[in-house]
């Protein structure tokens, strides 16, 4: 086996303990709404009405957007009541996973309760029994296959929904996937996709079984498949049992530099007798309200992005002022400690290919500005969203023919293929130097300063060991080697990984 499926397996268990974990409590809690509620609805068509059509509505909603609209939802209940509920990880997946798993219980329960043979109904009637006996002997076991139908479904649907609770901080298989996907690792990708469905084919199966057996009224059917349900849950979640002292979690967002930053500053604090998680693919707000929670303990943030998403400023000040205020405001407003930067600056640059800088004359935005309504752009997923893109626009007379957003990874071929004309790149990716694209000077300024700095929950920043093992990364790293480290994920051929890439980040520190 490849050094490259090792590395990919070695992450199976704990994220498929996480995914076991997640998946299993939204089912379950999904179970205890539908089944209770199910009754009612069977005995009143109006409440079976108005509870079908709601749990139809949230399932038109995108899984995606369902974890994301929980987010500032718990957010915002937590400042309510003055703190308590995570905005960050396992609650906010659960309630959305939870959510998207009603339907299809809750659909067919009502169908199985309500199509009982009102023969049977009778006959129970007759023998004088109570409502709920009537429930419990006749009405249930007669709708249980019609109710197991759905949970399989649902079983389904939550598990593959699961993948995508990574983006919220839970982790799961899903980590593989977008860790994959962002540093065209496919790989990892495959990795995740195989064990998320092996998961899902077993479970369905196992619950298949179960079906099967309470359908032909077979005990040991429903025996087996609920006791290796049970041993399959138990060896899934035995790696969260296992205590680890020292845990450090490390943040990261969704793209190859933070990937190789964050395995740098793991690595270093395993060397200091720390055990480390990483939290990938986690977006700039997320990412930072979780380090002020301490559900984070470090990770690797950009001045500009504080500036313009945190602070609100629309202004661009010199850099170590931008600094000195940051680190004034993080640690007044959140007991953020801002540690220090790093030594290279990320910012948004403009990039168009070679041969138009020449034939056009492209040297600065304003030349961009006068070829923009023939151009089309590309740019990242939130960069039309981001204050940048605004000060941008206000400094300069930009508008383009056609804007359409990427994923990073594939931003940079877009604009070697002409499929656009110009992408808003980040100024220490390597692709850029690899594809001799032509980066656009921003003469008037309007993009803040970029500098890579490094971001302590409140309880870290006391704690002297945790300081003193990534102390010597500030001011340690030059862009060029950035630059390099990012380009041995993203290239093609020769792909290293994060971790890779982030032991020669490490090596040439030491020279």
């Amino acid at each position: 086996m490849s050094e490259v499926w090792k590395q990919a397996f070695a992450r199976v268990p704990e994220l498929l303990a996480a995914h076991v974990q997640i998946s299993v409590s939204a089912l379950a809690l999904a179970m205890l709404i539908c089944l209770p509620l199910a009754i009612w609805a069977a005995r009143s068509p109006r409440i079976a009405t108005l509870a079908l059509t709601v749990a139809s509505l949230i399932q038109t909603i995108p899984g995606l957007a369902l974890l994301a609209l929980f987010y500032p939802l718990l957010l915002g209940i937590s400042a309510i009541i003055g703190g308590g509920i995570s905005a960050f990880g396992f609650l906010p997946a659960l309630l959305a996973l939870t959510l998207y798993a009603l339907l299809p219980i809750l659909r067919n329960a009502v169908t199985g309760l309500s199509g009982v043979d009102p023969a049977a109904k009778e006959a129970a009637d007759g023998l004088g029994m109570t409502s709920s006996q009537k429930l419990y002997f006749v009405e249930a076991p007669l709708a249980a296959p019609t109710i197991m139908a759905g949970i399989r479904t649902a079983a389904v649907w939550t598990i593959g929904a699961a993948t995508l609770s990574t983006t919220v901080g839970q982790p799961s298989l899903g980590d593989l996937i977008f860790a994959g996907l962002q540093t065209q690792n496919w790989t990892l990708v495959l990795t995740g996709c195989l064990f998320s469905a092996a998961l899902a084919i077993s479970v369905d199966l196992l619950l298949g079984l179960i079906e099967r057996g309470i359908r032909e009224r077979r005990r040991i059917l429903v025996g087996s498949g609920m006791a290796v349900i049970a041993g399959g849950l138990l060896a899934a979640t035995l790696p969260l049992l296992i205590a680890r002292d020292n845990i450090v979690v490390i943040g990261a967002k969704g793209f190859s530099e933070q990937f190789i930053l964050a395995r740098l500053i793991g690595s270093r604090l395993e060397d200091a007798g720390y055990s480390v998680r990483y939290r990938d693919g986690l977006g700039s707000a997320v990412v930072y309200q979780a380090l002020s929670a301490g559900d984070v303990d470090v990770y690797v943030e950009y001045s500009g992005t504080i500036w313009t998403n945190q602070m609100q400023r629309t202004d661009a000040p010199p850099k170590s002022e931008m600094l000195d205020s940051i680190a004034q405001w993080t640690s007044d407003s959140h007991g953020v400690e801002m540690l220090g930067a790093l030594g290279f600056e990320n910012t948004y640059a403009f990039a168009v290919r070679p041969e138009d800088a020449r034939e056009k004359s492209l040297k600065t935005l304003d030349d961009l500005a006068r070829v923009s309504s023939d151009f089309n752009f590309g740019t990242d997923v939130e960069f039309l969203e981001r204050p940048e893109w605004r000060m941008v626009q206000a400094a300069y007379p930009i508008r383009f023919k056609d804007a359409r957003s990427f994923n990073p990874t594939f931003m940079y071929p877009a604009l070697a293929s002409g499929e656009v004309d110009v992408i808003s790149a980040f100024s220490s990716d390597g692709r850029i130097t690899a594809n001799d694209f032509v980066v656009l000077a921003d003469e008037k300024g309007a993009v803040p300063s970029y500098e890579a700095i490094l971001l302590l929950a409140p309880e870290r920043a006391d704690d002297d060991r945790f300081v003193a093992a990534i102390n010597p990364l500030v001011g340690a790293i030059a862009v060029e080697n950035m630059r390099e480290a990012n380009y041995m994920v993203d290239r093609e051929d020769d792909k290293k990984t994060p971790e890779q890439a982030a032991g020669w980040l490490n090596e040439k520190l030491r020279e």
